[in-house]
């Protein structure tokens, strides 16, 4: 039986010579694996549809034998160019996907992590990059998770406190009009390493890389 929905594409493995391996995020499904048969041969009718961060509208054959599907359908609905031309933005996007990978189980709604996603590359499209946005990321995602840290019942500076839950809570723009010092920063991110290493046994790559040391 043949299933329907809508999701953004994390990840695309090749598989033997002509197929695609398509890991997608979609919101009633959550993480699901797709294999695109003959996708990479010159006449499939994948051929132009299939790339990192696409959002589509897809149709799969739910497999009766393992986790990945047939996908048999699909529709690009937004390419994200602005976002995969730019190596900043694909790097915070795949920090993204990390994070999501080891915090979630495959096969399992993530309306509210779509949702984060989504509206993130929305909002990469006219913005840059910066600190701020991996600081939210992370917060928002944790939240949704059922993950966030007991901010009050921990040990930091009311500021501090503040400006995490303020980092959960705002939209993407107005992250943007918070003001920390350096000094509080240099707190949240010292916090938030360590949270992550305690409750997820490491943080995902790349965290370093877009924080600098």
């Amino acid at each position: 039986m043949d299933e329907k929905c809508n999701g953004l594409i994390l990840r695309l493995v090749p598989f033997r010579d002509t197929s695609l391996i398509v890991h997608w995020l979609t919101p009633g499904f959550g993480r699901l694996v797709t294999i695109a048969k003959g996708a990479k041969r010159p006449k499939s009718p994948f051929r132009g549809r299939l790339d990192l961060l696409f959002e589509a509208d897809f149709v799969f054959r739910r497999s009766r034998r393992s986790d990945m599907h047939t996908l048999t359908e699909t529709a690009p609905t937004n390419t994200h160019r602005e976002v995969r031309d730019d190596i900043d933005k694909l790097r915070l996007m795949a920090y993204a996907t990390r994070f999501i990978e080891q915090t979630t189980e495959p096969e399992n709604q993530l309306f509210g992590v779509h949702a984060i996603l989504t509206t993130l590359l929305d909002h990469l499209a006219e913005f840059k990059t910066r600190p701020a946005l991996v600081y939210a990321l992370e917060m928002k995602l944790l939240n949704e998770l059922g993950l966030a840290p007991a901010l009050n019942d921990s040990r930091l500076d009311d500021p501090v406190v503040d400006l995490m839950e303020q980092l959960s809570v705002r939209g993407w723009e107005r992250v943007s009009e918070l003001r920390p010092g350096k000094q509080q920063i240099r707190v949240m991110k010292d916090f938030l390493h360590g949270f992550l290493i305690y409750h997820l046994g490491k943080f995902p790559k790349g965290r370093t890389a877009l924080l600098g040391n």
